[in-house]
């Protein structure tokens, strides 16, 4: 049974694909068939093009983004105006606009930050806080220091923990993930949902069209609602060329009543807890919060719930009682969200400063390592300020071109200073960042182009809480994993590699 889904599934990809293609083919031959006026038609992409460049010139999208896709648009005009309206665009419809600045009104409405929380932060005077105003000021996310965290360093025990936080749902339970995938994982979390539906909890499910258009049947919202299960997929694919399938949900969220909430790297599917192997062993992480952190976290969801659904719900209703102080929840947390309508660059600029303002170590694992000017240069200032910079990286990829691209970057860190290493047992999709084993952020943030600027994400910025000391020994505990790529291993790399990988920089804001 399920090898003729995921038959059907693969049908459904290349039907997407072959009605994608078929559009670029009309289009070809439209220009085929203008070739006997080919000065004119010249004239008229060579307009275009100049328009583009100028728009994206005017653009406020990130520098290192722009020139590769400035340099695609003049070396193919044709192509590089297809593509880039495509794939590279971060402007969003009027419609889905309205509907995600009707989500941002929704957080502001219900999230404040507590006068006790903003003062104990205001008197200490240190990048934390800092950053911590940044975040709230930007995004209408608040900082809480009533919130127990419990970080994993394995989706195998995230997963275990999940399930026994589900089993004690009792008035609803929220998921919103990136990829969902039938099999032993998905099959565990769906029968608790299923008796939770039945028993009158609220289950609501979302998404996204593009990450679950391989691993989920055609309409499973339907089976989903069979159950009882409210379900939703944020921005389905269809097949036409459209802008759409540039913006996706990443997002990946548990709640359990507003009490308890999930996130991290893993997804819903088998190879996140190692019951699949696809690139040797993989590696993923995730944090737990309990307490009051918990309803950022809630309204997060049905924020992005009431945009995609029309629905308009009383969102205070959802929110429980929280006692002001939980045993263990030291420190301050700070789950936010991160989305390509605007032009802050809200993940990426939370980083930069906490790099920029390290004192002792910054410590990395991310599967992809597609950097720009900003964060290439706060890594670099600080390893040359003698600050010990570590970063993990796959040894056995995921997608080969990222790959390449990634280790295209190990030569220029390296010579600073700064410590490559690879997860040799196999692929390692954790996003954690540790800055003097003081500050993390962990969620959905990857260090790619694609995550930074055009994704909708969503993370924790943790400041001195309890799991800190747990983060800091998962980086201990893997680079013993890990194979140290020097700056001489770089420098003995073919000279035909590294002419192509060279290449690839110039066009890695576009992967």
């Amino acid at each position: 049974m399920r090898r003729k889904v995921k038959k059907i599934m693969v049908n459904r990809v290349v039907a997407v694909g072959l009605a994608i293609l078929l559009q670029l083919a009309v289009f070809l031959a439209m220009m085929l068939w203008l070739s006997d006026y080919r000065r004119w038609v010249q004239v008229v992409m060579t307009v275009l093009s100049g328009i583009s460049v100028l728009y994206l010139l005017y653009d406020s999208a990130n520098s290192s983004y722009k020139i590769s896709w400035i340099i695609l648009i003049l070396a193919f005009p044709v192509a590089g105006i297809c593509i880039y309206m495509t794939f590279g665009g971060r402007r969003l419809s009027r419609s889905v606009r309205k509907k995600m600045f009707r989500a941002d009104e929704i957080i502001r409405s219900n999230l404040w930050q507590e006068k006790i929380t903003f003062e104990t932060l205001q008197s200490v005077s240190d990048p934390g806080a800092a950053m911590s105003s940044y975040l709230n000021n930007t995004t209408g996310f608040p900082a809480y220091d009533n919130t127990h965290t419990e970080y994993f360093s394995q989706g195998e025990a995230a997963y275990e923990r999940m399930l026994q936080e589900l089993k004690k749902a009792e008035k609803y339970i929220f998921l919103e993930y990136f990829i969902i995938g039938e099999g032993v994982m998905w099959d565990g979390i769906l029968q608790i949902l299923k008796e939770k539906a039945a028993a009158g909890v609220d289950v609501r499910v979302m998404y996204d069209g593009f990450g679950c258009m391989t691993t989920l049947p055609t309409h499973y919202e339907r089976t989903l609602a069979a159950w009882g299960i409210r379900a939703k997929v944020f921005n389905p694919v269809l097949p036409v060329l459209t802008g759409r399938v540039n913006n996706r949900s990443h997002r990946k969220l548990t709640i359990i009543d507003g009490k308890v909430g999930f996130t991290g790297g893993i997804n819903l599917a088998d190879e996140y807890i190692n019951e699949e192997e696809r690139f040797g062993h993989w590696k993923d992480c995730g944090i737990c919060l309990k307490g009051e952190g918990v309803w950022a976290m809630t309204v997060m969801f049905l924020s992005m719930w009431d945009s995609q659904t029309g629905e308009r719900e009383n969102v205070s209703a959802f929110r429980p009682e929280y006692p002001y102080r939980l045993a263990g929840g030291e420190g301050f947390v700070q789950p936010y969200a991160d989305t390509p309508l605007d032009t802050e660059d809200v993940s990426e600029n939370l980083l930069v400063n906490l790099f920029q303002r390290a004192v002792h170590s910054i410590y990395i694992m991310t599967p992809y390592l597609i950097l720009d000017d900003k964060i290439t240069s706060s890594l670099l200032c600080a390893a040359k300020s003698g600050v010990d910079v570590r970063i993990i990286t796959p040894h056995v990829p995921d997608k080969w071109y990222v790959h390449a691209v990634t280790r295209a970057n190990y030569e220029m860190l390296t010579e600073a200073g700064i410590r490559i290493y690879e997860y040799t047992p196999g692929f390692i999709h954790s996003k954690v960042y540790l800055v003097d084993d003081r500050y993390a952020v962990t969620g959905t943030v990857n260090l790619d182009f694609r995550s930074l600027y055009l994704h909708f994400e969503n993370a924790v910025f943790l400041y001195e809480p309890t799991c800190i000391a747990s983060v800091a020994d998962d980086f201990q505990r893997t680079f013993p994993q890990c194979e140290e790529i020097t700056w001489r291993k770089c420098r003995n790399t073919g000279l035909r590699q590294r002419l192509i990988r060279a290449a690839l920089r110039i066009f890695a804001p576009l992967m």
